[in-house]
């Protein structure tokens, strides 16, 4: 066991797993998952409700134990090392787990000193957290009167009075305003820039894009890709023509030369004269603007984009990314 373990740890993964299923009567939330997370990085996982998410976080955290498969969490075995697991990992589930009746301050001395330190380390712990998350004017405040934002800040605050190894962060930014997801993302960068990993499950297509360093994208228990986001995005094409007609009198005609250019559907916007497309290649792109222009359609404007990775998780998923129910409902 111990060459093994040494063996893992030399590979630089802090997270590995083959082959994860966890079923709920006849429901499979997870259906064969494979991971291969780097130390030191954040790891994206992303999926619509009801895709696995949580119930993979569950298992891999130790809350729950998966039917079939094998995961290493820094070398350790999932179901034989727990305990040397849970030492060295934190999780922030997706809502607020603190002590809403104490303060702030309260709540971070309480767990330090549940985390075994003196009273007079717990209380410089808990001033250090209350600095570093912008919140020493709220310290002596009850958690319960804090906006949304601060909630999050004190809770992912609480997760790492003892900074971890490998943080699970399960939809940190869900119902928060702009500013308030942005100063958690910057206290996500800093974690990582100082050491931890970060396991992120997101709906949030825009905050895997802006944190994430490699996406797996699930759905119905399975992950269907993998990648740096650049690659998903390049996986599903060039990107997207948007034509704009002078004319709408013109709209049939324009569209059917674009699907035969294409060889995609072209999509018909309300207004009734912008077109849009999915564009594969850029060199059959200006054959059907010229053709445009030798039929006399008179064109606008037109812009050919890069895919988002809203579409590439439309693509690869057919649907949006909160139009199923949610993984608690399921099991």
């Amino acid at each position: 066991m111990e060459t093994r373990n040494v063996e893992r740890q030399a590979n630089g993964l802090a997270v590995e797993a083959a082959g994860l299923v966890k079923v709920y009567g006849k429901e499979r939330a997870v259906d064969g998952v494979d991971l291969a997370i780097p130390r030191g990085t954040v790891y994206g996982f992303l999926g619509p409700n009801g895709a696995g998410k949580t119930t993979t976080i569950r298992m891999l955290a130790t809350l729950i134990q998966p039917d079939s498969g094998s995961a290493t969490i820094f070398g350790h075995d999932l179901k034989t090392e727990s305990a040397a697991i849970k030492s060295r990992i934190s999780l922030t589930g997706q809502y607020a787990s603190i002590d809403e009746d104490l303060t702030g301050i309260e709540n971070l001395v309480l767990i330090s000193r549940l985390m075994g330190y003196t009273t007079k380390e717990a209380k410089q712990r808990a001033a250090e957290l209350l600095s570093a998350f912008g919140l020493e004017q709220a310290a002596k405040r009850q958690v319960k009167k804090y906006s949304g934002g601060m909630r999050r800040r004190i809770d992912i605050a609480a997760s790492i009075v003892v900074t971890p190894d490998l943080l699970f962060l399960d939809e940190p930014t869900t119902g928060l305003d702009p500013r308030s997801r942005n100063q958690v993302w910057e206290i996500v960068r800093a974690l990582v820039q100082a050491g931890t990993t970060v396991l992120l499950t997101t709906q949030n297509l825009e905050e895997a894009d802006q944190l994430a360093d490699r996406i797996a994208v699930i759905n119905q228990g399975k992950i269907i890709a993998e990648g740096t986001s650049s690659e998903l995005k390049a996986s599903v094409g060039t990107g997207t023509l948007n034509v704009q007609l002078l004319d709408a009198a013109d709209q049939a005609q324009a569209a059917a030369i674009l699907e035969q250019k294409l060889s995609v559907p072209v999509h018909v916007s309300t207004d009734g004269v912008t077109l849009s497309a999915q564009a594969k290649d850029s060199s059959i792109v200006a054959e059907a603007l010229g053709e445009l222009g030798k039929e006399k359609i008179g064109i606008s404007d037109f812009s050919l984009g890069r895919p988002s990775l809203d579409e590439v998780f439309l693509t690869l998923t057919g649907q949006s990314a909160s139009d199923q129910p949610t993984e608690e409902e399921n099991s």
